[in-house]
């Protein structure tokens, strides 16, 4: 199903959001401000969601916008296009704030509150609280990070929880605008990839490897292959290469 014009209009509108966010440059003898506001707007070929696609496998319209504070805490949303459906309509917004600090030489962590909001979908309940953690660390061009995302038994989840588990790495390579990425997932609960595909109801894991050139310091264009564990159903579950163009604010 091609993705809802509407549900690309709506990603699209945050996504001027952001643009009509970012600050206006400040003379260069202003003293730095507390407050900084950053976003982005990209096209994906297909929003894939741990492993999962929810843009029926086809392009969809991503935007954020972000309000950073030199304390750590920030809060922000982000909004893509959807396959539209009677339960998710066809436009996903995530709210969200949290709190990002280094705890350690090279060592930062980040915790906080997630929303998804599913504003036009129109049976039943579908909009889920997540918290989340995170730990990451450098060490020379390489990053590496694991977290943890839990929701709480929802209606929207069918009265279940759903815990998920991750890690990402990434490299930049050194003397060149191309960076390569890996990350690796696991979901156990209402949103396990086997338990949606009709497999079985234990949890299991999705993957992803890719490279990223950046055009600009602003641009880049980033593709990457996509795997989950379970059926594989076209367009839902099946492996899958996703390109990016991302363009940050």
């Amino acid at each position: 199903m091609l993705t809802s014009v509407r549900g690309l209009f709506a990603a699209t509108l945050l996504a001027g959001c952001a643009l009509a966010a970012t600050p206006a440059l400040a003379d260069e003898t202003d003293p730095p401000s507390d407050v900084t506001v950053t976003g982005s707007v990209a096209l994906v070929t297909d929003y894939r969601f741990r492993g999962l696609s929810l843009s029926g496998g086809d392009f969809a319209v991503q935007g954020s916008v972000n309000v950073n504070h030199s304390s750590g805490f920030y809060a922000g949303a982000w909004a893509s296009s959807l396959e539209d459906s009677p339960v998710y309509g066809n436009a996903e917004l995530d709210v969200y704030a949290g709190w990002t600090g280094e705890i350690a030489s090279g060592v930062t962590a980040d915790v906080g509150l997630l929303y998804y909001v599913y504003p036009n979908g129109n049976v039943g309940d579908a909009n889920v609280f997540e918290p989340y953690a995170s730990i990451s660390g450098s060490l020379g061009p390489a990053t590496a990070k694991v977290g943890v995302a839990y929701a709480w038994k929802q209606d929207s989840l069918g009265g279940d929880d759903n815990l998920y588990l991750y890690t990402d790495w990434s490299l930049a390579v050194p003397e060149t605008p191309l960076s390569v990425s890996a990350h690796l997932g696991y979901t156990d609960g209402a949103l396990s990839p086997k338990l949606l595909t009709g497999v079985s109801t234990s949890g299991g894991l999705d993957y992803s490897v890719g490279a990223a050139y950046q055009i600009t310091p602003a641009l880049s264009l980033g593709v990457s292959y996509v795997g989950v564990e379970g059926a594989s159903i076209d367009g839902f579950s099946n492996d899958a290469v996703v390109a990016t163009l991302k363009a940050s604010f």
